[in-house]
């Protein structure tokens, strides 16, 4: 059985949080989603649970911090090219969201850093299968003694 992964996001305007994810193309889950939280699709195995604030502070004692102001978590997911990497930078911007840092350019992988409405850190990647597979250090430096050849 594959292990699915949760993301609970706090936002304190669940009708426009639906609305932004969907409009990056992930899809809501009708069965998961209520009046206090919805269920984010992004694929098969990869769900943001965005709570309205008050019901996720039942999940736990501690201090539900504003994303607005304060980092908990920053969540990264993979695409399957630096366009699409772009291309969801695009869309996270024109659906109200806005960019955290500047995008970095590593050369075996690209990724953006952006914002929800509520400031949640979400972070897009596109990493060379070689240098995801080789690991980043033995990637440069096949790539540089092939430059060098």
């Amino acid at each position: 059985m594959a292990t699915n992964i949760f993301v609970n996001l706090p936002t304190a305007d669940l009708p426009k949080a639906k609305e932004f994810y969907s409009s990056l193309g992930a899809e809501i889950v009708p069965e998961f989603t209520d009046d206090n939280a919805a269920c984010v699709k992004w694929d098969d195995n990869v769900f943001f649970m965005v709570l309205t604030k008050e019901y996720f502070g039942t999940f736990t004692d501690k201090t539900v911090v504003d994303p607005a102001g304060s980092a908990q978590v920053i969540t990264a997911l993979s695409r399957d090219s630096r366009e699409d990497v772009d291309i969801i930078r695009q869309a996270v911007l024109d659906a109200g969201g806005s960019e955290h840092k500047d995008p970095q350019d590593y050369g075996f992988m690209y990724s953006v850093s952006m914002a929800d409405p509520d400031g949640n850190i979400i972070e897009f990647l596109w990493m060379d299968p070689v240098a995801a597979e080789k690991g980043p250090e033995a990637y440069m430096a096949e790539s540089a003694e092939q430059a060098g050849a």
